[in-house]
């Protein structure tokens, strides 16, 4: 069980699908029970229209993030470089009722906790918390 006071991040991930594909949190829980997981890895999916979808909850261990996720909450956006303003917009919602309940955690993005080459999620996050008025 993951416990609120031991969430010290906030990991932002991409799909890395194409940027075309309309995926959701459907399609991450088919792909990641392929895998041989209990289903989908992360907490939140956002979907190109913007909806965001639930996935695992909060109080499950993610598996998203390999050696952080009992320490960690995931957001997956759908696509690989080529985000929408509407994805972004609820990138926003979610990572801002998320520091309501764990203030202290650490907004990151997938490269920068793992060691590994992956550039997920593709984009600067700690330059977009810094325009969103977000302390990382």
């Amino acid at each position: 069980m993951l416990l609120s006071d031991r969430i010290f991040y906030l990991v932002i991930h991409c799909s890395d699908s194409q940027d075309d594909k309309n995926y959701n949190a459907k399609n991450i829980h088919a792909l990641h029970l392929k895998f041989g997981w209990d289903g989908i890895g992360y907490h939140k999916v956002i979907c190109r229209s913007g909806l965001i979808e639930n996935g695992r909850p909060e109080y499950w261990i993610g598996a998203h993030a390999q050696g952080f996720n009992d320490k960690s909450l995931g957001v997956c956006l759908i696509g690989r470089n080529k985000f929408t303003e509407n994805q972004f917009s609820s990138l926003k919602k979610v990572i801002q009722d998320w520091k309501i309940k764990y203030p202290k955690a650490e907004i990151v993005g997938h490269n920068q906790i793992t060691k590994s080459n992956k550039t997920c999620p593709n984009f600067n996050v700690k330059e977009w918390c810094q325009i969103n008025g977000f302390n990382t």
